[in-house]
């Protein structure tokens, strides 16, 4: 049997491209230099122990979470991949509390990047996975310099969206509208292979992923919906299996590929005063995006992520995501009085 030709992602790339007659190429750029940021990433979490860049840096970013190395590499990696590129017209980090305007030596293009450099770094030295998220939009300012007009917005706004995973292979996993593909870097040579092509989500899982620690937070409608998950019941599938590994781009490939629902409820110790953990912009807008585009849903509970209109650069929500039928039936339970 004659084995298919392998496809990289820059080939794939090019060619979701031709769908588009209208195109510049600028798009297509942009792709190329994120994919180069996240081999050179890759890289340095493979080696990290030998490299002596694991551990704390002594500073906290705005969220007051102990800054790790890596997590200080991937942000300055990524930024200085993007920013000269000309495809750019500013960024957005986890890591930064105010956006990243693009030097005034290089050319501005006409869209937009946020990300998270390095999702789950709190469990680098536990050598579990960890990942990188980011989010492209097109410019919505006329200025010469963008603002940070240009990064709040809704999440039905954007162009594209993808993560990195970095574990026992490094793979990326990315849409722009036309359906979710994953690549898989092949070491040997350098590139990102296709190895995953239009990836479907399965309508009903029998995976859970929620951090049961937090259970004396939650509200009564994930209490009450956990324990339904428990029940012995097979006639519905149940009960679920618990998996949660803390990093949410692993759990959310996991769930990804074989169904399941991923839970990051809010804090409700203040009833009143309900406190989400989850970033908007660089966390559950772009997975959420993938997950409706692979026919999967994104919930806060009561509205659809990519409906929110974002506030602030670093707002934070409630996240529900996953197969579709498990997260309509949270919501059932949430919104139960």
């Amino acid at each position: 049997m004659q084995k298919s030709k392998a496809v990289t992602i820059q080939r794939h790339i090019v060619e979701q491209e031709r769908l588009f007659p209208k195109a510049t190429g600028d798009f297509t750029g942009l792709l190329w230099d994120l994919t180069l940021a996240a081999k050179t990433i890759s890289r340095e979490v493979n080696k990290a122990g030998l490299a002596e860049i694991l551990g704390l840096t002594g500073e906290v970013n705005i969220h007051g979470d102990a800054v790790k190395k890596l997590d200080v590499y991937a942000n300055e990696r990524i930024c200085k991949s993007m920013e000269h590129g000309g495809h750019l017209c500013v960024m957005a980090s986890e890591e930064n509390e105010d956006v990243i305007p693009i030097p005034d030596e290089f050319p501005k293009g006409k869209y937009v990047l946020m990300f998270d450099p390095l999702d789950g770094s709190s469990n680098i030295d536990a050598n579990v996975s960890v990942g990188t998220i980011f989010s492209i939009y097109r410019r919505k300012t006329t200025g010469r310099d963008a603002t940070i007009e240009d990064c709040l917005r809704k999440g039905m706004e954007q162009v594209a969206a993808g993560y990195i995973v970095y574990g026992s292979s490094t793979m990326m996993v990315y849409t722009t509208g036309q359906g979710v593909h994953g690549f898989t870097l092949d070491p040997s040579v350098g590139e990102f292979l296709l190895s995953h092509e239009n990836i479907e989500i399965p309508s009903k899982g029998k995976i859970y992923s929620i951090n049961e620690g937090n259970a004396h937070t939650w509200d009564e409608g994930t209490r009450r919906y956990i324990a339904y998950l428990k029940e012995n019941d097979p006639s519905t599938s149940r009960p679920y299996s618990l998996r949660y590994i803390g990093s949410l781009v692993a759990d959310f490939h996991r769930n990804l590929l074989y169904g399941g629902i991923f839970l990051y409820p809010a804090d409700y110790k203040d009833p009143k005063k309900p406190k989400p953990k989850l970033r908007l912009l660089y966390e559950a807008n772009p997975l959420a995006f993938i997950v409706e585009q692979a026919g999967g849903m994104a919930s806060t509970g009561k509205e659809r992520i990519l409906d929110i209109q974002a506030t602030e650069l670093h707002q934070k929500v409630p996240l529900i995501i996953g197969s579709k039928e498990d997260v309509l039936l949270y919501e059932k339970f949430f919104n139960q009085k």
